[in-house]
């Protein structure tokens, strides 16, 4: 028999919307795809060929440390210092095979059965699933400020011991960012209770229109904190298929993880690693090319997106690839739907875009867009969509 615990977990929503869309394009139908937090760029040219070096100079055949390489880590140490201007050590690192690994194992190595876990809604689809396989509680905030962000006001209503909490800056699917003052005042709250605090900083390189970006290393020491960064090269370096991610936490933290990942994948593919180690030492720019597409996306496409009748983004997002509108209530009706899933799918095989719903980010009501890709596509998709909705007012 299938174990419980196995049957009580949910398909991640972005993924399922994303393998639909794949399935319909397969069968020759003209699906746009927005529904994976993947960018359309390669990967950067001198990355794959350092990738393809390390191959060539046998650097890659054979177990490396649990904990990645040790020029990854050193390259991690480097890059913190030069952009956050904070000091780390190796101890503080482990790199493991995708920012979700770091997540899925921090939850692993913090939680205890029944342990209360809170971060706001909406989050990101596979923080609830990751809490509940640890044993974990999820409590879900629905924050009734405009930017849907984690205050000290909602932590302060909760009369449970909060074991953990979990901020993701730039949010995944809102593109909010957290000021370094809210910060300030939910780490010192995490401090003062005993909690743990996950920053989950992936997105931390992609802001926009003047936005500021405050990383957790900006205001806090790791060692013998409950502060705990997690980041990767997925989104700021295009490199989403080649699965390096890594936790940034006090060294007893790390050494409980390193333990954990000894028996799960021994050590981060070697090829990745050196790939990586590219990404974080070589030439910056072609992170800064990526911004500034992604930016001049954003403007235009969340001017567009709010003239398609009955959705509605009312707070710009500030960084990530995602914008998070809300659908009118009269449209769910009219189109004989119950909840933005099923509305979801009905776009899909209707006008054949796909974007997951609200429902699975823990918020019915809304659709995520991803706006990573080229223009054009956008406005189709946005053309597509205003005549589906057209329908229905």
């Amino acid at each position: 028999m299938i174990s419980e615990k196995a049957k009580a977990v949910q398909p991640a929503a972005t993924l399922a919307m994303s393998k639909l869309a794949k399935d319909m394009q397969a069968e020759g139908i003209d699906v746009i795809n927005l529904g994976v937090g993947e960018s359309d760029f390669q990967t950067p040219k001198h990355i794959a060929e350092a990738a393809i070096s390390a191959i060539e100079s046998n650097k890659t055949s054979f177990y490396t440390p649990t904990s990645g390489v040790k020029e990854l880590k050193q390259a991690i140490v480097n890059q913190v210092a030069k952009r956050y201007q904070a000091s780390i050590e190796l101890k503080n690192v482990t790199v493991t095979t995708g920012a979700k690994l770091s997540l899925y194992v921090l939850m692993q190595t913090l939680l205890n059965p029944n342990d209360i876990v809170v971060a706001a809604a909406p989050l990101w689809v596979s923080y609830i699933e990751q809490i509940k396989l640890a044993g974990g509680i999820v409590r879900t905030i629905q924050p009734k400020n405009d930017e849907l962000k984690l205050t000290v006001d909602d932590l302060e209503k909760l009369s449970d011991h909060v074991k953990l909490i979990i901020v993701n800056s730039p949010t995944n699917p809102t593109g909010q960012v957290y000021s370094r003052q809210e910060l300030v005042e939910l780490l010192d709250w995490a401090k003062k209770h005993d909690t743990y605090i996950i920053l989950d900083e992936i997105y931390g390189q992609l802001v926009y229109n003047g936005a500021v970006f405050t990383s957790g290393l900006q205001i806090k020491t790791l060692e013998n904190s409950r502060m705990i960064i997690v980041d990767g090269v997925s989104k700021a370096y295009a490199m989403t298929g080649w699965r390096i991610g890594w936790t940034l936490a006090s060294s007893e933290i790390i050494t409980v993880m390193n333990k954990l990942l000894d028996h799960m994948t021994s050590n981060p593919t070697a090829v990745a690693q050196y790939a990586a180690i590219a990404a974080l030492n070589g030439n910056q720019s072609s992170v800064e090319t990526m911004r500034l597409a992604f930016e001049k996306r954003l403007n235009t496409t969340f001017n567009l997106l709010n003239t398609v009748p009955g959705l509605q983004v009312s707070t710009k997002p500030q960084g990530a690839f995602y914008l998070f509108p809300k659908v009118s209530a009269e449209i769910l009706l009219a189109a004989g739907v119950a909840n933005t899933s099923e509305l979801s799918m009905k776009i899909l095989e209707e006008a054949h875009v796909a974007m997951p719903s609200g429902e699975g980010f823990g918020m019915a009501g809304y659709l995520r867009m991803g706006y990573a890709k080229e223009q054009e596509v956008l406005n189709e998709a946005v053309r597509r969509l205003t005549v589906f909705f057209k329908q229905y007012i």
